[in-house]
């Protein structure tokens, strides 16, 4: 089996991951790398790079492996969710979404093991909407600078002292073995994470029976039907990696709960819906998924995101 992959670090501990887990069930695994239109242009805000990408500026880390799947020069991409376009791709499938890793954000920082704790006019960095809208709301007093680049480059630029804190998501950290750089965990009821956070997805094409089959047994259920409801939510909702859009799914005993925070770029505006399903298809987490978007949609969150 092919599985292709972009080239980063943190990409390539991903696809190892998977494809060590896929050995032990004695499949055979090549590795083959993918150089996305993501990783050609590492400065820069993330909107420069967006255009032509996928919907709503999806698609710059994984378009190139979608291609590569659909003419058959690999069998599997493994992608982070929160990087993948909700839009169908017409033959392709994510046929797993193994267990999620941690989904929230970090504080990584010399000065600081909270948000709160920042001080005046902090320069916090981050190429994330998501994060610089949360931020400003809680704290319109900092300054946010954008950062992007591979974990290595973004956690250079700290020590470097170009911002005095950054934010990251803790799987990354996780990842790579990193967490002695984690100044304070940000829970996600205090900071939304993006939908899909944590999460991967191993896509195929979707009739090809033998590597779906070799997939399942990587299938978490729990976590694919809480990517399910906040990737519904984002795909009604219309946004995309330039909205200021958080989703948080998760499970409440048997019902799954879903909270949605749509907010304009500085942060001023914020709306926010939350509710809960008996859940046990993935149409089921999907439906959430919608109903809390819609909720959204009638107190006016499509204003907020075309105002990127």
């Amino acid at each position: 089996m092919r599985l292709g992959t972009r080239g980063s670090q943190l990409a390539r501990w991903q696809a190892d991951w998977v494809a060590d887990r896929l050995r032990a069930l004695g499949q055979p695994v090549e590795i083959i790398e993918v150089r996305t239109r993501g990783d050609v242009q590492q400065s820069g805000p993330i909107s420069a790079i967006v255009e032509g990408s996928g919907v709503g500026g999806q698609g710059a880390f994984t378009k190139e492996l979608q291609r590569a799947l659909l003419d058959g020069s690999i069998d599997l991409a493994v992608h982070s969710l929160k990087d993948l376009p909700t839009t169908p791709v017409d033959g392709l499938k994510v046929g797993a979404v193994p267990q999620r890793a941690p989904i929230g954000d970090v504080l990584v920082s010399h000065l600081a093991t909270t948000i709160d704790e920042l001080p005046q006019g902090a320069r916090v960095g981050t190429g994330s909407f998501r994060r610089r809208a949360q931020l400003l709301n809680r704290r319109p007093d900092l300054v946010i600078g954008d950062l992007r680049g591979n974990l290595d480059t973004r956690l250079r630029k700290l020590d470097d002292s170009e911002h005095d804190a950054i934010l990251l998501a803790e799987a990354g950290l996780t990842r790579l073995g990193w967490n002695d750089r984690l100044a304070g965990r940000i829970p996600p009821s205090e900071l939304l994470p993006a939908p899909g956070q944590g999460a991967l997805g191993i896509e195929c094409r979707s009739d090809d029976e033998q590597t779906l089959a070799a997939l399942r047994p990587l299938d978490d259920f729990g976590t694919h039907a809480a990517i399910a409801a906040e990737r519904a939510a984002l795909a009604r909702l219309e946004g995309g990696c330039l909205a200021a859009l958080g989703a948080w799914g998760r499970w409440d005993a048997s019902e799954l709960r879903l909270s949605v925070v749509v907010l304009s770029e500085d942060g001023v505006e914020r709306l926010d819906a939350e509710s809960s399903f008996s859940v046990s298809t993935l149409a089921d987490a999907t439906t959430l998924g919608v109903t809390v978007a819609d909720e959204l949609l009638a107190r006016g969150a499509a204003a907020l995101l075309r105002d990127r």
